[in-house]
Formats: structure tokens, sequence, C-alpha cells
């Protein structure tokens, strides 16, 4: 079958993917969503699933899975592909639906302070939902750092109140009392969620998706006052971003937020810093600056860093306290590259303090 231009709606119901579902995954950050996503593609359940990701940098591709990779596909030898949103998410999931091979189902990562509701009306609310079927929209909760006011976060009560299925993820770190007190909580939130457990993003697969739990027509009010509100607005390839401006002015009239800020980390104050250096951290001083001066409103950063006494090439991974370094050899250059992703940061002390623990 040739691929079908997307010009040619009268074609639609020729799509051989047509109705193919489609799970969100959202979650704080650093809660697991990208171990989860790595589980989904080394899935062993003969499931084809295709997985849109903003960026490929945090997946860890089995390179033993590994086909082929473009700019922005990657194709496994199990059937599934992972593929960037890097052009828009309609036009990702339309890149996903014209290829010829089988694909089950479709996964979606959000970034890690969205709100999931702009995402949700882009399959109910725009020509996709004639293409596909809005399968069930996961939150992935760090059991261990989440808390009932989780750094009072509107994104954070959104993500638990619009998900289908609830996954405590990291319950091997959080003690029993814990998750059960996290369980009532998400019931008061979301009545009827489906609540699962898992250490390390594990899952069974048919537990989360093809479950057919979201109920689309929750969400049809919503998507009907969009419209009657904006009749005027055709539904464009990119309207993603008409749907993220609208609805934080429709929804949100006490935050005032505007439609091109919720695509950065602004909303709630959410702040990313980026380090680079083309010199080594010196070991001792960077522990001591993780220790004694990190600020405690850095939920997550990583990194890959050069530490002046090693020779090897340093993956940096923080979440709440916990933090991994996991050493490999140097196929480049060495260097130094950090992002800290946090709460109304100062950002001017922070590379100060980085830069004074470089040798």
């Amino acid at each position: 079958m040739t691929n079908l231009t997307v010009q040619t709606p009268d074609l639609i119901s020729d799509f051989p993917k047509r109705g193919m579902p489609v799970t969100i995954i959202t979650g704080f950050l650093g809660s697991g969503k990208t171990t989860l996503l790595n589980q989904i593609l080394k899935n062993r359940q003969d499931l084809k699933v295709a997985v849109l990701v903003n960026e490929f940098g945090d997946i860890n591709i089995d390179s033993q899975l590994l086909i082929s990779t473009e700019d922005d596909m990657v194709e496994l030898s199990n059937g599934c592909i992972c593929c960037t949103i890097n052009e828009g998410l309609v036009d990702a999931v339309y890149r996903v639906l014209e290829r010829e091979d089988r694909i089950d189902c479709m996964v979606i990562e959000t970034t890690g302070v969205a709100d999931p509701l702009p995402i949700i009306l882009t399959f109910i609310g725009t020509e996709l939902r004639d293409l596909t079927s809005l399968d069930s929209v996961i939150t992935v909760i760090d059991s261990e750092t989440f808390t009932t006011n989780h750094f009072d976060s509107e994104a954070a009560l959104k993500q638990v109140a619009f998900a289908d299925i609830v996954l405590l993820n990291k319950t091997d770190l959080a003690p029993s009392e814990k998750v059960e007190e996290l369980e009532g909580y998400i019931r008061t939130v979301k009545e009827g969620a489906r609540i699962l457990h898992s250490e390390h993003g594990e899952v069974p697969l048919p537990l989360i998706l093809g479950v057919g739990l979201t109920q689309a027509e929750l969400f049809e009010s919503v998507e009907t006052k969009e419209k009657h509100e904006h009749h005027e607005h055709e539904h464009h390839h990119h309207d993603e971003h008409e749907h993220h401006h609208k609805h934080e002015h429709e929804h949100h009239h006490e935050h005032h937020h505007h439609g091109h800020q919720s695509h950065h980390l602004d909303n709630d104050g959410f702040i990313s810093l980026s380090f680079q250096s083309d010199r080594p951290f010196d070991v001792h001083k960077f522990q001591e600056f993780l220790t004694e001066e990190m600020p405690l409103n850095v939920f997550r950063a990583k990194g890959i860093l050069w530490f002046a006494d090693s020779p090897m090439r340093h993956i940096f991974q923080l979440s709440g306290a916990r933090y991994e370094l996991d050493a490999y050899e140097w196929l480049t250059p060495p260097n130094n590259q950090l992002v800290v992703i946090g709460r109304n940061l100062d950002t001017a002390q922070i590379r100060e303090q980085l830069n004074s623990c470089l040798v």
C-alpha cells in the first residue's frame, strides 16, 4: 500500500491503522516514565509498539535490538519503533499511521511538568479522533518522593486527575504505609482510577496497553466548549499549540500562563539550567556541591560528567535526594554537560557553584 498524504481526508478509511489505540504516559520529573518506555520498547510480549518521545536522549535503546536509525525514527528488531515529536505531535502520529508494517499501539510520553489535557484534546478534538482511539492515560508516580501536596504543583494534581491508570513506581523504595497512604490520596483525586505497583518501571504490558479505559465523553464537554467559543478555528496540523493556548486561558484564569510558555518549564515556576564546560570537575568539590550546596528545590538533574582524576565518562542522574553515577568509556573528547531542573532556582548562583567545582 502506498503512503497516503495527509491532504486526502476522503481516503481516511483506507488507513491501515485506523482506530489505533493510543496510550498517553504522564508523570512528574524523575517518576520513571523513561524507564517504563524502555521496558515497553524491549517488550517480549510480541506487541509492536510505536513510542513517541520529545527527544531520544533518555531512551536507552537496547543496541542488540537496533535495526536502523534515521534522524527522528529508530526501528527495532522486535517490531517496535521509537520516534520524536520534533515537528509536532499530529505530524508524528501521521508518520506512524502511514507506515506499512504492523503497529499494534502507540505510546506518547509527555514532559514531566505538562498538563496532559492539551494532548488528550489533540486526540479527541482533531481529525485524529477518526484515525486513533485514545486507550488510556497512565500517570507514573515516584512512591518514595511523591507527597499529597507534591511540590504545590497544579500539573502534578492534573496528572492524577486525568489518569485512567496510576502506576505507583519505585514501591521497593517506599514503606508500605506510604504506598497505602498514596493509594488513598489518589482515590480522593480520581475515583475509579486503576492503581498498579511497579519496581523499575516493570509492569506486564497487557495491564497497561490495549485496556480501553479512557472515557472520551468526560472530555467532550471541554472540547465542545472550546469549539463553541472558537468556532472560526479550523483544526490544522499543529493545533496542539492552539489547544494549549486556549486551555490555559479558559480553565486557569488564576494562573495567567500563556500558551507559548506552556511548552517550556515555566509552568509552576519550573526552570531548566544547562551547564557545559571543557574543563573537568574536581570530584570532591562536586560531591560537596551535591551534598551541601544543591538547593532543595532541584528535583531532577542529569548529564555527562568528566572528573579530573578519572579517565571514564560518567552518566549522572539525580532524582530528589537520590543520585546515580555510571562509568563508561569516552567516545568523544571529554567535557561536562549537565542539566538541572527545579523550581524558582537561582541559576546564577548554581552556575557559580558549578564553576567553582572545576579544576
